[in-house]
């Protein structure tokens, strides 16, 4: 059993990171309590066995934050490697809009507060996936 715990965490995790649009705008959440804790993140978390990565991305969103996503449509991937908290993720991102519900903050342990931003003014500091994101120019507006 211990040969199987430590061949799982010598490989990378799935993790789904939701870029949610209303308007111009997207929203981010400020971590805390996990790895890139006081950092600013889309909603999203690890990707679990046999789910479809839409039904993950709207599943997260809802736990989270309360908000019911549309339109989810695939975009692009980062390899994202967290040095100092020796953990390795590959994030699928996808992007959606907003359909319903009031922004809240339903995981406080997990997060302490949600805005919507402008893209080209995103709050610091960034998760590194989104760093790795923002390296590829993708722009969820185009």
């Amino acid at each position: 059993m211990a040969g199987l715990t430590r061949m799982k965490s010598n490989r990378p995790e799935v993790g789904v990171g939701v870029i949610v649009r209303r308007g111009k705008l997207v929203l981010l959440g400020r971590r805390k309590n996990a790895h890139g804790s006081g950092t600013w993140s889309f909603p999203g978390g690890h990707l679990e066995f046999n789910e479809s990565v839409a039904d993950c991305a709207s599943r997260e969103v809802f736990e989270e934050t309360g908000l019911r996503v549309k339109n989810i449509r695939n975009g692009p991937f980062t390899n994202d490697i967290f040095e100092a908290e020796g953990k390795h993720y590959v994030t699928l991102f996808v992007v959606s809009d907003y359909d319903s519900g009031d922004l809240m903050v339903r995981e406080p342990e997990k997060c302490e507060e949600w805005g919507w931003f402008d893209w080209s003014k995103l709050p610091q500091p960034i998760f590194i996936p989104i760093q790795n994101l923002l390296k590829t120019n993708f722009d969820p507006f185009s």
